[in-house]
Order: structure tokens, then sequence, then C-alpha cells
């Protein structure tokens, strides 16, 4: 079974930056994605960002692009999300995903985000 603990949220004021740590119990070289989903209040959960195992590959939903940058670091099986010029509409729980097709999807236990003015 793999295990997922995201860490790094916290409150942060409009235009502030956060980065968020996804620590794997699995050699992330293993799992051929991993991602980062945000689900806010009222709101279903959303892809924010994906990394592929070569780390070539990322997906960033429209309303984080060129803001967010997602990367990795395999000797610490650690997946980071680097959150900048944070809005008020990106308060979310941010959760940690590792996809290995066809295995159901692992999920950390997701770290709050709160931004505010």
């Amino acid at each position: 079974q793999v295990q997922l603990v995201e860490s790094g949220g916290g409150l942060v004021q409009v235009g502030g930056s956060l980065r968020l740590s996804c620590a794997t119990s699995e050699n992330i070289s293993d799992i051929p994605v991993m991602g980062w989903y945000r689900q806010a209040p009222g709101k279903r959960r959303e892809a924010v960002a994906t990394i592929t195992r070569g780390g070539r590959i990322h997906y960033y939903v429209d309303s984080v692009k060129g803001r967010f940058i997602i990367s990795k670091d395999n000797a610490k099986n650690t997946v980071f999300l680097q959150l900048n010029s944070l809005k008020p509409e990106d308060t979310a729980v941010y959760y940690c995903a590792a996809t290995i097709p066809p295995m159901p999807t692992y999920w950390g236990q997701g770290t709050q985000v709160t931004v505010s003015s």
C-alpha cells in the first residue's frame, strides 16, 4: 500500500507563496504519475498539477498556469508543489495522489491552504 503525507499548507496573504511537500512510502521512480489535487468548500475535487515518472511531462489546470510549479526529488521520494501569486480562489485542501494504472489511485490526507487579503 502506498502511503502519502502532505505538509506545507498554511495561511498566506494574496500574492504570497507556499511550497507543499508530499512524502511517499514508495520509490517515486516506480510510480507513473504523481499529482496534486485540491478541493475548495462546496466544490468538487480537481486536478491541479501532475508529473510523470520521467519528470518531463507536466499538466496544470488553466487557473494555475504560470503560478504553480510541480517538481519532485526522486532521491527523497518527495513531490513538491510551489504555489506563487496566490489568490483567494486558491483556498482549498490540497491532496497528493499517486496513480499506477490500472490500480486505484492513492491519496494523502490533505493539507489546508488558506489565502486571505
